[in-house]
């Protein structure tokens, strides 16, 4: 018990002096439903400061693919050790992010379609039953806790060392930080695997992705969940729509040329067509997603 409240008074200390509490995820999935031997993965941040989180990709986002994170461990001292951890994608392919909004915990997605960048207000929460189960993860004492959401049945573990009711992607509520979180069918698992102390004005500003600047225009498109899924309908039936529009949208007379490698000129419907093969192949591959409720 003391040295739970030594922790958590470290917690409130970097909370006072450095803003932001930068958590590292190791989220491994299996994009396919089809081959579960395929399971990719990719380290994720949740950045908490007294304003709410954001949770994103570290590849997509940043440009480092490796990065040194502190681990907080229950001694005397408080915090200290170090790990490496290097992501096994390099190019990044998760380009979701998900915001909270404290105190309420508004929680909005932001997905990128075609050339455009949405964002999906969420209009239901977690519904959590605690179990008694209990484990040790890693550093922390954790217990477990249940929910059904987005289309899947999911198993948390949480501790109360760690004094964020926040956790990965849409997930929050439980009395203390997730540490680990896996749907019922193994596709989907964020575990913690170090945190790092943000300090205010410096790694916060040129570390925390602008979300907003993503896609055409530099601003994302508020929705619905209901016009979201339109857009993904249109999406599946033509991915090409966006960027036709955009084609159509030119001032009268304006002259655009494609050119491939060898400098030749490309044929605009060929262009089309290749764009069209390439995201429905992507599509049909990528079946398997963390929320499937959202893409029917």
């Amino acid at each position: 018990m003391k040295n739970n409240y030594l922790l958590i008074l470290a917690f409130l200390s970097v909370w006072a002096n450095a803003q932001v509490n930068r958590f590292y995820y190791d989220y491994k999935f299996i994009p396919d439903s089809t081959d579960r031997a395929d399971v990719k993965s990719e380290i994720m941040y949740l950045d908490i400061d007294k304003n709410g989180s954001k949770y994103y990709s570290q590849e997509k986002f940043v440009s480092d693919s490796t990065f040194k994170a502190d681990i907080a461990k229950q001694t005397k001292g408080g915090f200290g050790g170090s790990i490496s951890v290097r992501s096994t994608v390099k190019s990044g392919t998760i380009h979701t992010s998900v915001t909270k909004v404290y105190p309420d915990y508004k929680v909005s997605l932001s997905e990128k379609i075609g050339n455009m960048t949405y964002k999906v207000a969420e209009d239901q929460k977690p519904e959590w039953k605690i179990l008694p189960d209990k484990q040790k993860i890693g550093e922390y004492n954790t217990q477990k806790a249940t929910a059904t959401f987005g289309g899947r049945e999911w198993i948390a573990w949480f501790t109360q060392d760690i004094p964020f009711q926040d956790g990965p992607y849409k997930f929050y509520g439980l009395p203390g930080l997730i540490i680990k979180l896996e749907d019922k069918t193994g596709s989907h698992t964020m575990t913690l695997v170090g945190n790092k102390k943000v300090e205010a004005n410096t790694e916060t500003e040129t570390q925390m992705p602008n979300i907003t600047m993503i896609g055409i225009g530099g601003k994302e498109i508020d929705v619905n969940k209901k016009q979201f899924k339109k857009v993904w309908k249109d999406y599946q039936t033509d991915p090409t729509k966006d960027m036709k529009q955009t084609m159509s949208s030119l001032p009268a007379g304006a002259l655009i040329k494609m050119k491939n490698q060898d400098g030749k000129d490309l044929d605009m419907n060929e262009v089309y067509r290749n764009i069209e093969k390439r995201a429905k192949e992507e599509i049909k591959k990528n079946n398997n997603r963390i929320e499937p409720d959202l893409y029917q």
